[in-house]
């Protein structure tokens, strides 16, 4: 259930929904005439002032589009060329496979061979698929073995999108095998809608089931062998031991050793391995522990041109900081020892040995600030202004970069800085009079007090643009709410065009936020379901005493953990939530993949407690508002069971809900329109009728 950014990937549908399709009975009900004459206008409401750089090699210029045309802006003139029109953005198109799968092949870097899969074996051929030589021969479906191809839950969880690696030599290809017919598979009907269906056989973990077996093999081009890299040092794949889980691999520089993390099964350990492809023998270069909770499974990690060292991250000290290594395994020393987090490396400066990296040292954790600091972890200094949050492009040398500034409130603008973090030039701000033209609000955050009684959390109000503080407003909640995700931020957002059917719509932190330090994560630990839904509650409450918030009208929506959200917010606190629409949700935590679910839950045998206090089924008899559930029939990820399973507890408790299924559909959600006709007739429509 790896986020893949579903709280962006809802505000972009939300800024760019098509109100032309509408439900039919949407159209007849309060708010839809205002929605339709505002909201589509609302994306193009703010010109931003965001450049992004295009900087020439010698650092002295760089180029940017603006208003369609293309600009060069000369740092020692401080001057700007028009060079013409820009070009049109070209549409993105994602030519990767498809979520949780993983490419079939892969071109040797020299360009002169091709590796692929095919039957479950291994083959290597020329770019044009002519002279194919078989690496493997005894896959096949009888013994279910495969190589050269991974599984779904190693791709959604993991982010094995290959299982395959050429070094760079172009001389050996690595690769997968695993054995499947031990391991329970799940069945997805397919092609329901057409005359004839199909079946989608997945090998497919759940909680407290056993792993596929895993390994990996390299083929030497020159000596025809295929070598069986040692990659649990001699023990035999032990499920549950360091070795249950074998992913994020890549060759060192000079393509001597294959690099692999491996992590046991509860995914407190994890150790970055060398293997040689020769002899097969492993080595450990870093190892991680965190036995409270879990360790990151993949850390940044990034090689220097050196080829000797590398920078990694990690959070051993409880919260995410830099360290130099040799690819020996030593420490060199520590780079960074903040008591926050680091968020990303920008550029690494080997000539003068620096590091640029972002870091969440501004006045809140959402506020990115650009950060120098020596390789030796000397005279670190933050170069940017911690009220604001921000994005930079380098110049190569260092002495210039292009700073694309902004908030919750404040639209983005952008600044030339020095290498000392002064301003330059200012180089382009936002225009915002069509977002006053149409009266939108900007969003605004507030904190409240986390269950705990001690944390500070944020939360973000949308207003629409007709609001009236006099009135009393209906309310949505929009969450995501998975571990280490945010709700709230600190770029600048319009308001959800939800908010011109007359709500106001809430996103809120609770402490399954990222970047606060692993200590604070650690208390999700074990307590999925619990623990965050009960800051989410608290976020609502601390509304309470707002005039214009109608606690007697609040709706929650969601999808994947978002839909386990929303369905868990109205059966949990039934005094706070009074109508929800739960789309592809997980219902039980034991239904779901057991990568995900255990790195945060632990397994059955460490939190069987744990996994008995949340089951939405377990919770049936408690509905007193209204629930809409949505599913989709082909969900490969959180199987329709799920959904199943909470209907057949709703019917067994005679409690009354809404269904929507999404025939052939996969991992999806509710078309808007039909949900705001769902929390239209119940917080608005019905409600109006009731209290009259």
């Amino acid at each position: 259930m790896k986020n893949k950014f579903f709280l962006g990937m809802a505000l972009a549908l939300a800024s760019t929904i098509s109100i032309s399709q509408a439900q039919d009975k949407l159209k007849s009900m309060p708010g839809y005439e205002q929605y339709q004459k505002v909201a589509p206008q609302i994306y193009g409401a703010v010109k931003s002032g965001a450049l992004n750089a295009d900087w020439n090699d010698e650092g002295t210029a760089f180029e940017y589009s603006r208003d369609g045309k293309r600009y060069s802006y000369s740092i020692k003139g401080k001057s700007v060329t028009e060079l013409g029109d820009a070009k049109a953005p070209e549409r993105r198109r994602y030519n990767g496979p498809a979520r949780g799968r993983q490419f079939d092949s892969a071109e040797s870097p020299d360009g002169k061979l091709k590796a692929f899969t095919k039957d479950r074996n291994m083959y290597i051929s020329n770019p044009d698929g002519s002279g194919v030589v078989a690496i493997t021969t005894d896959g096949n479906e009888e013994n279910q073995v495969k190589y050269g191809i991974a599984t779904w839950v190693y791709g959604e969880e993991l982010g094995q999108n290959t299982a395959m690696w050429w070094s760079p030599d172009s001389k050996k290809i690595a690769f997968y095998r695993f054995v499947e017919k031990d391991v329970k598979k799940y069945y997805v009907l397919l092609d329901q809608l057409s005359l004839y269906d199909s079946l989608e056989i997945e090998a497919y973990p759940k909680v407290g089931e056993p792993n596929l077996p895993v390994d990996l093999m390299v083929y030497d081009l020159e000596t025809k062998k295929v070598t069986e890299l040692d990659i649990r040092d001699g023990k035999p794949f032990n499920d549950g031991e360091l070795g249950t889980y074998i992913y994020g691999m890549s060759w060192t520089p000079d393509g001597k050793e294959l690099l692999y993390h491996s992590t046991n099964r509860l995914q407190n350990i994890m150790e970055l391995r060398a293997a040689n492809p020769e002899t097969g023998k492993s080595r450990t270069v870093v190892r991680e522990e965190w036995l409270p909770s879990f360790v990151v499974n993949t850390p940044e990690m990034e090689v220097l041109e050196d080829g000797k060292h590398f920078i990694w991250a990690s959070e051993r000290s409880g919260f995410k900081n830099y360290y130099l290594y040799n690819f020996d395994g030593s420490l060199v020393n520590a780079i960074t020892s903040h008591p926050f987090e680091v968020s990303n490396i920008v550029e690494v400066d080997e000539d003068k040995k620096q590091l640029y990296y972002m870091a969440r040292s501004g006045d809140n954790h959402m506020l990115m600030q650009l950060h120098k600091v020596n390789l030796d972890g000397t005279k670190d200094v933050r170069l940017t202004d911690p009220t604001l949050n921000h994005s930079v492009s380098i110049a190569p040398g260092g002495k210039y970069f292009v700073d694309v500034a902004q908030a919750h409130d404040v639209a983005p603008f952008t600044n030339l800085m020095d290498a000392k973090g002064k301003v330059v030039a200012e180089l382009a701000k936002s225009d915002m009079s069509k977002f006053e033209e149409l009266g939108l609000k900007k969003v605004e955050v507030y904190t409240f007090t986390s269950a705990d009684g001690v944390t500070e959390l944020h939360g973000m109000i949308h207003f629409p643009s007709n609001f009236d503080p006099s009135k009393k407003y209906p309310v949505i909640l929009s969450n995501y709410g998975g571990p280490a995700t945010n709700a709230f931020r600190e770029t600048f957002v319009n308001p959800d065009p939800l908010t011109e059917y007359g709500f106001l719509v809430l996103n809120i932190d609770g402490r399954n936020v990222r970047g606060r330090g692993k200590k604070l994560l650690d208390q999700l630990y074990g307590n999925l379901g619990l623990v965050e839904m009960d800051d989410f509650a608290e976020g609502i409450k601390a509304l309470h005493d707002r005039p214009y918030f109608d606690k007697n009208r609040v709706g929650v929506y969601g999808t994947s953990y978002g839909g386990t959200t929303s369905a868990t917010m109205l059966l949990r606190f039934p005094e706070l939530i009074h109508a929800a629409v739960a789309n592809s949700s997980v219902t039980d935590w034991r239904n779901y993949d057991n990568i995900y679910t255990e790195r945060f839950m632990g397994t059955l045998e460490t939190n069987l407690k744990g996994y008995n206090r949340f089951s939405l089924m377990e919770m049936a008899d408690q509905l007193q508002g209204e629930l809409l559930l949505f599913y989709g029939t082909a969900d490969n990820n959180v199987h329709p069971s799920n959904t199943l399973q909470l209907i057949k507890a709703f019917q067994n408790a005679g409690k009354s809900i809404e269904v929507q299924i999404a025939p052939d559909g996969g991992h999806t959600a509710l078309n808007r329109d039909r949900m705001m006709e769902f929390f239209i007739e119940h917080l608005v429509t019905n409600y109006k009728a009731t209290v009259r």
